[in-house]
């Protein structure tokens, strides 16, 4: 067991309704003390089954990763348009634009990361495969597998196995090196500034 990774099953996880109201989210994680209407940043899942526009998260930075459906394509304030076609294509755009997402061919599911923008960095990684992927320092470490379980184990040969569709987080480590092994796969590191 790693004494530093924490796996969230999904029962755990919280239906709320979008900030719109046009529709339900899965809140996968918010920080602490974080509400809708005021977070430093919040993991979440959605189903798109209409077209329809994007609530307003200005002030916030979005990442939005398409995790099953034909594809998406993403207007932003009438002009830029952000394609999400295939398994894992991420679209990353300011939350205060006026977004209008468009199906391509029935429903599909998001997987969101919201930051705000002035106080917190945010990289996402999401691969199809990733084979003893060293994992980076932030201060937060989010891991999503959509289908199989992965692997994780650090220097020591400490490891750990997750299940897919489990929220994993990995506390900060300073003196260790943790790596990766898994398929379809969402890493998310946040960064206070």
């Amino acid at each position: 067991m790693l004494k530093e990774l924490t796996v969230i099953s999904p029962e755990k996880f919280k239906t709320v309704p979008w900030k719109n109201g046009l529709g339900e989210t899965i809140e996968v994680a918010i920080n602490e003390g974080g509400t809708i209407e005021d977070f430093e940043w919040r993991l979440s899942m959605a189903s798109v089954i209409e077209d329809g526009q994007f609530s307003n998260f200005n002030g916030y930075t979005r990442n939005l990763i398409l995790i099953d459906g034909e594809g998406i394509s993403l207007q932003h304030n009438d002009n830029k348009i952000d394609k999400l076609t295939s398994l894992l294509d991420i679209a990353t755009f300011d939350g205060g634009n006026k977004t209008v997402g468009n199906l391509h061919s029935g429903d599909i599911t998001d997987f969101n990361i919201i930051t705000k923008t002035e106080t917190t960095k945010v990289k996402v990684v999401a691969e199809h495969k990733l084979d003893n992927y060293t994992l980076e320092q932030a201060d937060h470490c989010f891991i999503y597998s959509l289908y199989r379980e992965i692997h994780i184990e650090n220097s020591a040969k400490h490891s750990q196995k997750a299940p897919a569709q489990h929220l994993v987080t990995l506390a900060p480590t300073t003196n260790q090196v943790t790596t990766l092994t898994g398929t379809h796969i969402i890493i998310v590191y946040i960064t206070d500034k």
